[in-house]
């Protein structure tokens, strides 16, 4: 349990006729980003409420941070820090107060000021929570989930609601505490989020892990053959679908007679990988090089 901030086995979770967790294994290294891919309701929510005591299980065993979840007390709670989906600011504090009254809750809390700072809300740090903007509003949140200095930080789907630069932000804000040693769980449906960040990946699907590894990893086995698009002799976009893509380009090179007009082959993207582990990958049209003289 040393090397390991969390470890389940067999989790499951039923809420009346729905099994929303199925004998769901995981085991999260102390220090590393693990990212929770899936669609809705595919069980990744409900696995965190459980990995922060939230929610109680119907069977399986659960560790985080060498506690049962289930039983742990004021201690334990304290080094686990949450980012909900939904807000849990109140309303009429303003920003500086509400992060400085959260921090009475832990013993050893970071700085409210720096904390403020690191989600960027220096400028709205007198602004009533009310009146920020829902953006805004979820940088609050992040910053009440990382107020605690945890040792493991639980992220639901945390940049929800960000613009681009926001999001940039608050990946170096991820960043930043990997590298200080926090262990990080993140759930996220936007599948960049999860390549620029994850350390590692599992892919849930009917409340049960598909696949788990490095992104890089999970690419190379569930990503199979490549694409290559080209310019067709009429001008019109040509493409196939091969795992052969060196001897395609080479039948096209003979059949062109030398360079290939807009040519291009794309290699499976970490959203491929994940739309057919999850099933939702719908199948494209392909064309023979011969199709397209």
């Amino acid at each position: 349990m040393t090397q390991n901030a969390v470890e389940v086995r067999g989790l499951r979770k039923q809420y009346g006729e729905v099994t929303a967790v199925d004998g769901l294994d995981l085991t999260i290294r102390q220090g590393e980003v693990f990212g929770l891919l899936g669609p809705n309701g595919a069980g990744k929510s409900t696995t965190v409420e459980i990995l922060q005591g939230h929610r109680e299980r119907d069977g399986g065993e659960v560790s985080v941070l060498g506690a049962d979840p289930a039983t742990g007390g004021r201690a334990w709670r304290s080094r686990v820090g949450i980012v909900w989906q939904d807000e849990s600011a109140p309303a009429e504090l303003t920003v500086r107060e509400t992060v400085e009254h959260f921090a009475r809750y832990y013993p050893a809390p970071r700085d409210p000021a720096e904390v403020i700072a690191l989600v960027g809300l220096e400028q709205k740090r007198d602004q009533r929570v009310k009146g920020l903007s829902g953006g805004q509003r979820r940088r609050l949140d992040v910053a009440l989930g990382v107020i605690g200095d945890p040792e493991l930080l639980l992220l639901d789907e945390p940049t929800t609601g960000f613009d681009p630069a926001a999001r940039r932000q608050f990946w170096d804000l991820i960043r930043l505490l990997a590298g200080e040693g926090t262990t990080i769980v993140l759930t996220t449906h936007y599948l960049e989020e999860a390549e620029a960040l994850a350390d590692r990946l599992a892919v849930i699907a009917s409340g049960r892990v598909v696949a788990e590894g490095e992104p890089a990893e999970l690419r190379t086995r569930f990503g199979t053959g490549a694409t290559v698009e080209w310019t067709g002799a009429d001008g019109t976009p040509q493409s196939i679908a091969t795992e052969t893509p060196t001897r395609t380009v080479a039948e096209l090179m003979a059949r062109f007679e030398g360079e290939i007009p807009g040519l291009r082959i794309g290699r499976p993207t970490l959203e491929d990988v994940y739309l057919r582990l999850t099933g939702q990958l719908v199948p494209t049209p392909t064309l023979q090089p011969e199709d397209a003289r």
